[in-house]
This record gives C-alpha cells, sequence and structure tokens, in this order.
C-alpha cells in the first residue's frame, strides 16, 4: 500500500457484503450455532446461484459487523476507495436473477427491492465519505439515483460500474469477427446510462478475462504449449500472446471514446 500510494496510485478494495460462504467451520455460516446469526433463515438467506449465505440487514449487529469492517479497512490499511461487488442482489428479493431492466422506474421500485439492503449501502457510503474514501457500485441493473447524494434521494455512490461494457467486449469476441462490429451499437451500449450519475468503464474485468476460453484454437494453441513442447511451439505461444496483446489494445481504443 505505501509503494503504490508513493507512486500516486489509489488502491481501492474489493468489498464483498453482498453475500458470504456458506462453509460452516471457517465462515461466519453456524457460528453460534445457529444459521441465523448473521443471515437470513429459510431460503431468504441463501443465493440461489451462488450458493452462499445473504446477511440480514436488518439486524443491528450486521450493521454493525458490517460498516465496522468498511472503517477498518480504510483506517487499519489505507484504502483510497471500496467496489462494492454484487449490489444488484443487494438491491432486489430477486437478486436481478431472470430480470433484464430496461430502464423503466417501475422495475426498480415497488416489493421487490429489499430496503433494508439499500439502507444499508446508504449507511455503508457515508461510513466511507467520512474516512474520505470513494465508492463504487457493481450493479448491472442501472438502479436510479445510485451514483447520486442520498440528499437526493440516491444511495451515495461516487460512481457506478457499468457492467454492460464489459460483458458486451465477451459477446463481442465470442460471436463476431472484427470486420462485423457494429459501430453504432457500440456506440449505444458505452453510452447509456443515466444522466449526472458518474459511471466507470472497465476496460479489462474479470469476465473479459476468460474470453481466451470462446476462442478454441488460441486456447488449444495456448495448451499445447503448456503441455508439451511441438514443433513451432514458440510461434504459437507468440501468436496467443500477440492475439490477447491486440484485443487488450482494440478495446482499451473504442473504452477511449468513452472517457469522458
Amino acid at each position: 500500500m505505501d509503494a503504490a500510494h508513493g507512486l500516486g496510485v489509489a488502491v481501492l478494495l474489493d468489498l464483498v457484503h453482498s453475500h458470504a460462504c456458506a462453509n460452516v467451520g471457517d465462515s461466519l455460516n453456524e457460528l453460534d450455532g445457529t444459521t441465523h446469526q448473521y443471515f437470513h433463515e429459510g431460503g431468504k438467506g441463501r443465493h440461489p446461484q451462488w450458493d452462499s449465505r445473504l446477511f440480514d440487514y436488518g439486524k443491528w449487529e450486521v450493521l454493525r459487523f458490517l460498516l465496522s469492517n468498511v472503517r477498518w479497512w480504510a483506517e487499519e490499511y489505507r484504502f483510497d476507495g471500496f467496489r462494492f461487488d454484487g449490489v444488484t442482489s443487494m438491491l432486489y428479493a430477486h437478486h436481478g436473477i431472470g430480470h433484464d431492466f430496461s430502464g423503466g422506474y417501475p422495475e426498480y421500485f415497488g416489493g421487490a427491492c429489499d430496503e433494508e439492503a439499500i439502507a444499508y449501502l446508504a449507511l455503508a457510503n457515508a461510513v466511507a465519505h467520512e474516512q474520505d474514501c470513494v465508492t463504487m457500485a457493481e450493479d448491472v441493473s442501472g438502479y436510479p439515483g445510485i451514483a447520486r447524494p442520498f440528499a437526493e434521494g440516491g444511495l451515495g455512490f461516487d460512481y457506478r460500474l457499468h457492467m454492460a461494457v464489459a460483458d458486451r467486449w465477451i459477446k463481442l469476441l465470442k460471436h463476431s469477427r472484427d470486420e462485423d462490429w457494429d459501430v453504432g451499437e457500440l456506440l449505444h451500449v458505452l453510452t447509456n446510462r443515466r444522466a449526472k450519475e458518474k459511471h466507470v468503464i472497465y476496460r479489462c474485468a474479470h469476465n473479459v478475462c476468460l474470453f481466451v476460453f470462446f476462442l478454441p484454437d488460441l486456447f488449444l494453441c495456448a495448451v499445447q504449449r503448456v503441455a508439451r513442447p511441438v514443433a513451432g511451439g514458440r510461434q504459437d505461444a507468440d501468436d496467443v500472446a500477440g492475439g490477447l496483446a491486440g484485443v487488450h489494445a482494440h478495446v482499451g481504443a473504442v473504452a477511449a471514446l468513452d472517457c469522458h
């Protein structure tokens, strides 16, 4: 951390308060012998896709535990900010599963919202900002006001991560040739966001790094190189490295269009 700050580099922590490990014995699950000390009981306390436990943000001790965690990372390790993981899962009782958000307000407000989780996120932002930390929300739904101040009715995040852009790279790399990219559609994805809410675009997220698995020829070539020396193996490995570098530069160039 000192080295990064010495170079003028700000460091943000990927903060996971959206769910917790379901293991027993090395996690919070059943810490006191019950399944509901920190989490909701029953199905509400388990994520249907992640096989993990979901916090009960309506409990005072859960709030104290999580909010003190925000402050501890800032005070002890002097992180400059936080990327809140899995915010979409927190915002809605359905966790965003099976829902395609089009931007209409009825999709975001009403019975589907988890009001206790929303209140927690506002509190967490307040605590983080007391420590002069920057906050970002990993949200794929485009929740209105997520990156507006609490005083305006927002959740208080400084930025929303524009997840659709990173997902679009995967689809392009998986299904399209470079020469078939639709520039108009790309421009729409890059600019499709709510006015007056600051966004951060991933140039290369962990999702995008997995794209090599969608390119069978390059992937098999890389496996060959690692598994055993083959005739021309060096050239194969160079092809893979060159391909990765080329795509990274290509993505960076297009993302730069949305730097403002």
